[in-house]
């Protein structure tokens, strides 16, 4: 148990973010909270009147995570910061991908979107193709990043190799008959920029291409 410390808003929402880091969402509750606090559960109720208060500032203080200090200029290394940045976020918080989704957006989510806005202030899109392109670009990450963190598929080698000695499957043949895995580096920056380059083709930003940017943990 943790030496009590003074409660507030942000350190309940931090405590019950370890909690879901280090045991899963499930053992998340306002008694274990309090618990790991070092304080009484009714205390906590000031701050948070219900789970689902708590799940809110939860959400928040991970959102908080997600804002990028400083935006660069360019509008595709703006949302590729961002987009790092939140993939980052939740490699560290993978349980967040699926338990947080029931969450109402607070103040740093809506910050979040500011943001993502902000950076496509200055091109020549209209509000629906601004929202269209955020969206897929949160479709990838965070489908990017479920299968990241989802870890490898347990897979019956010899049983694969004798399937494809049957003839049935040529083109999985061709690729996989001589390497046991295929890696592609560099996926989410190509995922990214495919993304990024179907927009530009449809004249609805400029050209600039970002430098290449290397992968840094939002810490």
């Amino acid at each position: 148990m943790s030496t009590t410390r003074q409660l507030n808003k942000a350190g309940i929402a931090a405590a019950a973010l370890a909690i879901a880091d280090a045991e899963g969402f499930a053992a998340v509750s306002m008694r274990r909270v309090a618990q790991e606090l070092g304080a009484g559960t009714m205390s906590l109720y000031y701050y948070a009147k219900s789970k689902a208060e708590l799940i809110s500032a939860m959400d928040d203080e991970l959102m908080a995570e997600v804002l990028v200090p400083t935006l660069p200029e360019d509008w595709r290394e703006a949302l590729t910061a961002i987009a790092l940045r939140t993939h980052d976020v939740f490699v560290r918080h993978p349980w967040a991908l699926l338990s947080m989704q029931s969450a109402p957006p607070g103040v740093n989510a809506m910050l979040h979107m500011e943001q993502c806005l902000d950076a496509l202030a200055k091109t020549s899109m209209t509000t629906e193709e601004k929202l269209t392109l955020l969206a897929l670009v949160d479709d990838f990450v965070f489908g990017y990043t479920l299968r990241e963190t989802a870890g490898d598929p347990v897979v019956d080698i010899d049983a694969a190799r004798k399937r494809l000695t049957t003839g049935a499957f040529p083109e999985l043949t061709k690729a996989f008959g001589k390497v046991q895995k295929l890696s592609v580096p560099n996926r989410f920056d190509l995922g990214l920029e495919a993304i990024f380059d179907k927009f530009t083709k449809r004249g609805h930003m400029g050209t600039a291409r970002p430098r290449r940017h290397r992968r840094k943990s939002a810490r």
